[in-house]
């Protein structure tokens, strides 16, 4: 199955709960989804069982979670594994594909490693870019089989307090801070500028999940990649979350 199969299937087919998962901070279901003769396991995170937090508006971090699975895949790195925003049981909330993945195999287990540089990178321009606030240990997967998606490779997660418009990045990975960002990498972000601001659909759905503010902080943390072409340092105050797996 391509990603837009997989999308299909999460946004259409039939959800039933088969239980919480353990040690989340909100009500995070893991769910099955059929339709037309396949059924994938995915992550269900409803609105009404999001904890209020003081710095994000209330029912906000399914929003969250679809923006940043748009943007990943804007960039045309894929991060992200599909997610879409749905009603399920218990009302609307984003329904993410669900990573094979061994738990004990995170960020920390292989930092450094020149086999997932690149994929680092990404995840951490990603991270400057949706101004992400959690970017624990645990939510770098590694998926060990072969999937019909990629293959062998990471994946991050959780991504549900990100976009505030005020500067509010933690994350663990610190290892290419002050470095310059690679070529490749910031043709990227050089045709995700363009794509940000000639995209109608795009655009379109960024405004129906985000708020303006928070849309404008994103162009801006992009231009000043851009003009700068380093990865950032750390900022001011805490800059890593707690616990840090």
């Amino acid at each position: 199955m391509e990603t837009a199969d997989y999308l299909n299937l999460l946004e259409s087919g039939d959800l039933q709960v088969q239980g919480l998962l353990p040690w989340s901070s909100n009500y995070t279901f893991l769910v099955q989804v059929c339709g037309d003769g396949v059924e994938v396991e995915a992550v269900y995170k409803p609105r009404r069982g999001e904890r209020p937090l003081w710095d994000f508006a209330q029912g906000t971090l399914c929003l969250r979670e679809f923006a940043a699975f748009l943007i990943s895949n804007a960039l045309g790195w894929h991060l992200i594994p599909p997610t879409v925003l749905r009603q399920g049981p218990n009302g609307i909330g984003s329904v993410q594909l669900f990573i094979n993945h061994d738990p004990e195999r995170h960020y920390f287990t292989f930092e450094g490693e020149t086999a997932f540089r690149t994929e680092l990178q990404k995840i951490v321009l990603l991270d400057f870019l949706i101004n992400n606030a959690d970017r624990k240990s645990g939510h770098v997967l590694f998926e060990e089989q072969n999937s019909e998606l990629k293959g062998q490779r990471l994946w991050a997660i959780d991504h549900g307090i990100c976009f505030h418009a005020e500067y509010k990045l933690r994350t663990v990975i610190w290892e290419f801070a002050g470095q310059p960002i690679p070529p490749a990498l910031l043709n990227d972000l050089d045709t995700f500028q363009q794509t940000l601001a000639n995209n109608p659909v795009l655009k379109h759905q960024l405004q129906t999940l985000l708020s303006i503010p928070e849309i404008n902080a994103v162009k801006k943390r992009l231009q000043t990649l851009l003009a700068e072409r380093v990865f950032s340092k750390p900022g001011i105050g805490r800059h890593y979350p707690w616990p840090p797996v």
